[in-house]
């Protein structure tokens, strides 16, 4: 069965970019002892190297070349969170090639012994539809964009909010409107806006609703 859910605690973190997911991954990732993954990192990582290798992010068979050499522990690079390696993840995530190419290395850590957390766009809905624990992190784009431009600041890079925000909106519009698995809520999914939450507020609220989950499961 291809949907079969293993044994262990996978838990699935969706919602769009600067939303607090992956804040609250890791930190649902430390309370359960957990493996942690931000797939956004795998896509970072193609469009930053294939950038490098000067091929076109529009390139699809060029960018699932990338992605079928790519796997987990080569995400440690600085450039794969910076804003030009977030518009470059955006823009080869479009790809279904570049899509196929890392479902089984994303599935493959998912079940793994003992259960993972997985960070990302279309987890519950396309990589572990299985989960038992299911987030999807949202907050005002307005609010997403100040984070972004925060948290890029403290990287050295200034820019400026109207530009972040604008950014921000046109990720939404790409990853919300592709026809690859297209970034939206799994059917049983939690919704947690975090627009008004510090992030030890959002991460208790996210371990709430993993309690939940694991007391419908009947985990001790």
């Amino acid at each position: 069965m291809p949907h079969a859910r293993p044994p262990g605690l996978v838990i699935t973190v969706d919602g769009p970019a600067a939303s607090g997911k992956g804040t609250i991954a890791s930190r649902l990732g430390a309370a359960y002892g957990l493996p942690v993954l931000d797939t956004g990192l795998l896509y970072r990582a193609v469009g930053v190297r294939l950038a490098r290798a000067g091929g076109d992010l529009g390139d699809e068979a060029a960018a699932a070349a990338v992605a079928r050499a790519l796997t987990a522990a080569d995400l440690d690079d600085p450039e794969f969170r910076t804003r030009g390696a977030g518009e470059a993840a955006s823009r080869v995530a479009v790809h279904p090639s570049v899509r196929s190419a890392l479902l089984e290395l994303q599935q493959a850590f998912a079940r793994q012994p003992g259960g993972a957390v997985l960070d990302g766009r279309d987890m519950g809905t396309v990589i572990a539809p299985w989960a038992p624990a299911k987030l999807y992190v949202t907050a005002g784009p307005e609010v997403r964009a100040e984070r972004r431009r925060r948290q890029l600041a403290g990287q050295g890079e200034a820019v400026a909010f109207d530009e972040v925000l604008a950014d921000i909106r046109r990720r939404d519009a790409r990853d919300g409107g592709r026809e690859a698995a297209p970034m939206r809520p799994a059917e049983d999914a939690v919704l947690l806006d975090t627009s008004e939450m510090t992030i030890d507020e959002a991460a208790d609220a996210a371990r709430r609703i993993v309690e939940a989950a694991r007391a419908r499961l009947g985990s001790p």
